[in-house]
C-alpha cells in the first residue's frame, strides 16, 4: 500500500488540504495529515485540524508523495529547513511532489521547479517566465511534479494525484461515487 503525506502550516487552504485527504482514505490509501509545528493546525478560513503526526518524526523513505497544500499565509509557513529537506529528498527519490494554489510557489523557492512544467494560482510563481509555466490547465503533470491551480481545481488534483500512483481502479470508483461526471455538464 502507498503512503501519502499532507503538509499542514497555520494559514493551509483547508478544501485543498482535506479534499485531498479525503479522496485517498476513500481509496484505502495509507494518508497522514502532518503539521510542520503543534498538533493543531489552523487553517485559513478558522477551521482548526487535529495532525496524525510531526514532521519531525517523519522519515521520507517511508512515503511516496508529499502535498503541499496551498492558502496563505499556509505556503509561505511552509517555506522553512524541514519542509525543504523533505521535499528536496522525496523530489532526488522521484517520489511524488504535489503542489496546489500558492504551494507551487514554495516549490519554486525549493528550486524544485527548474526545467519542469507546473502551474499554480495566478501570480504565486514569481519567475513564470524562468518556469514552463502552464496556465490554461486545471492539474499539470511533469514526471513526479503535480501542481494545480487552487480551491476549486482541489478535487481533480487529489484524483490526479491517486492515478498517478497507480490507483487507476479506484478513481474511476471515487469519480462515480463522488458524482464527479456530473461535472461534465458544466464545463465550458
Amino acid at each position: 500500500m502507498k503512503k501519502v503525506l499532507v503538509l499542514l502550516a497555520d494559514g493551509f487552504e483547508e478544501i485543498e488540504a482535506l479534499s485531498v485527504v479525503d479522496v485517498f482514505r476513500r481509496a484505502n490509501v495509507d494518508c497522514k495529515m502532518c503539521s510542520i509545528e503543534g498538533e493543531c493546525v489552523r487553517g485559513t478560513h478558522d477551521i482548526v485540524v487535529k495532525s496524525d503526526c510531526n514532521i519531525k518524526d517523519i522519515d521520507s523513505n517511508d512515503y511516496d508523495a508529499v502535498v503541499l497544500p496551498g492558502g496563505l499565509p499556509g505556503a509561505d509557513n511552509l517555506k522553512s529547513d524541514c519542509v525543504k529537506e523533505l521535499v528536496a529528498k522525496m523530489n532526488e527519490d522521484k517520489k511524488i511532489v504535489a503542489a496546489i494554489c500558492a504551494a507551487p510557489g514554495t516549490l519554486e523557492y525549493f528550486n524544485i521547479l527548474e526545467n519542469k512544467k507546473c502551474t499554480s494560482y495566478p501570480g504565486c510563481i514569481k519567475n513564470v517566465d524562468k518556469l514552463n509555466y502552464v496556465e490554461d490547465e486545471l492539474v499539470v503533470v511533469d514526471g513526479n511534479i503535480i501542481t494545480s491551480r487552487g480551491p476549486a481545481t482541489a478535487l481533480v488534483f487529489a484524483l490526479t494525484i491517486l492515478r498517478e500512483l497507480g490507483y487507476i481502479n479506484e478513481v474511476e470508483d471515487i469519480q462515480e461515487e463522488m458524482l464527479v461526471n456530473l461535472y461534465n455538464k458544466y464545463a465550458k
